[in-house]
């Protein structure tokens, strides 16, 4: 997940089909050490996640003007040595970090990460 990911799925230029039912229901969340994440969804897909890129592409308000969609958070600041400092589930539709550089308002829909995945 790159830079040019973050743009394609904020641009509206990724053609992903709609997303809905299994495909966004997680069956597994597992952290892989401080600097992975992998989702198994329950139509069997398998995700893998890296820390770095997630938090590139990090939906909230601070990172994402959230009139024009414009990322406000420059990728070349994110360290390739970020991890995952903690990880919490949002009610029955998303993921919080806690990123080891201390940013923990980005708010992670499931959708949003199948959408990341599919993107690759």
């Amino acid at each position: 997940m790159t830079g040019d990911l973050a743009r394609r799925c904020r641009g509206g230029n990724m053609t992903v089909p709609e997303l809905r039912g299994a495909a966004i229901e997680p069956r597994e969340i597992k952290q892989e050490g401080g600097s992975g994440l992998r989702i198994t969804w329950a139509d069997e897909r398998v995700c893998h996640y890296a820390a770095p890129a997630l938090r590139r592409v990090c939906p909230c308000a601070q990172c994402v003007n959230e009139w024009t969609g414009q990322r406000m958070l420059a990728p070349e600041k994110i360290s390739d040595e970020l991890t995952i400092a903690d990880l919490s589930i949002v009610g029955r539709y998303a993921l919080n970090f806690r990123w080891s550089d201390g940013h923990e308002t980005g708010i992670y829909s499931f959708k949003y990460l199948r959408e990341l995945c599919e993107g690759e």
